[in-house]
């Protein structure tokens, strides 16, 4: 039952992921994903049948936490004034926003904390539950887009912060074997042993932050 609760969090999670993208892109002058109708928040928009679909499936069915991602929104970074920095930007902008939604998930838990509030307790268990869920999956969201191998956002950031000549060659090798990467990490768990750590200490930082 969780299930049906959890699935809808996720979706919109990554929904405004790639919607930050493609904000952050427009802003830096590059209108193809506006042009394109993927700046929207529209989720049928941004479906990918393997991120969106199968992954948060199969972690479903192997007891994984639920995660996936959506559709990359379309942009040309030729048409941002420093294309390679820009990227970066771009590319950062994603696991941001998870991570902003993290932090506004804690605060509303805390609030709660600190009123009075009419709820009664199976309510507030029930919130509370959702809340977490929320901020679990978005911390774990960002850390996973932060893995530094493209296609994925960390991959991207690293490519605009090396020299141009090993960012060429960095791109070079993982721009043909980067996704059959985290496909092989994904399908094989171990994934959960990059992500894991880094996304248990910020949920213990923020479980401190509600004590």
């Amino acid at each position: 039952m969780e299930v049906i609760v959890y699935i809808p969090i996720l979706f919109f999670s990554i929904v405004l992921h790639e919607f930050a993208h493609g904000l952050a892109a427009y802003r830096l002058g590059d209108d193809t994903a506006y042009l394109s109708g993927r700046l929207t928040l529209n989720p049928l928009h941004h479906v990918d049948p393997i991120g969106t679909l199968a992954v948060p499936a199969f972690c479903w069915l192997v007891g994984l936490p639920l995660f996936g991602w959506a559709k990359p929104v379309p942009i040309n970074p030729l048409r941002m004034p420093s294309p390679r920095r820009d990227m970066g930007k771009v590319a950062f902008a994603g696991p941001a926003v998870n991570l902003l939604l993290a932090v506004l998930c804690v605060l509303v838990m805390k609030i709660f904390l600190v009123m009075q509030t009419s709820f009664s307790l199976r309510t507030l268990e029930q919130l509370f539950n959702f809340l977490q869920y929320a901020m679990f999956i978005n911390i774990f969201l960002a850390v996973f887009n932060l893995i530094p191998i493209p296609p994925l956002d960390g991959g991207r950031i690293v490519t605009a912060l090396l020299p141009i000549r090993a960012a060429l060659k960095y791109d070079a090798f993982f721009g043909r074997y980067g996704m059959y990467v985290v496909l092989v990490l994904i399908l094989t768990g171990g994934v959960k042993y990059i992500l894991l750590p880094p996304t248990m200490l910020l949920v213990g930082a923020f479980s401190k932050f509600l004590m």
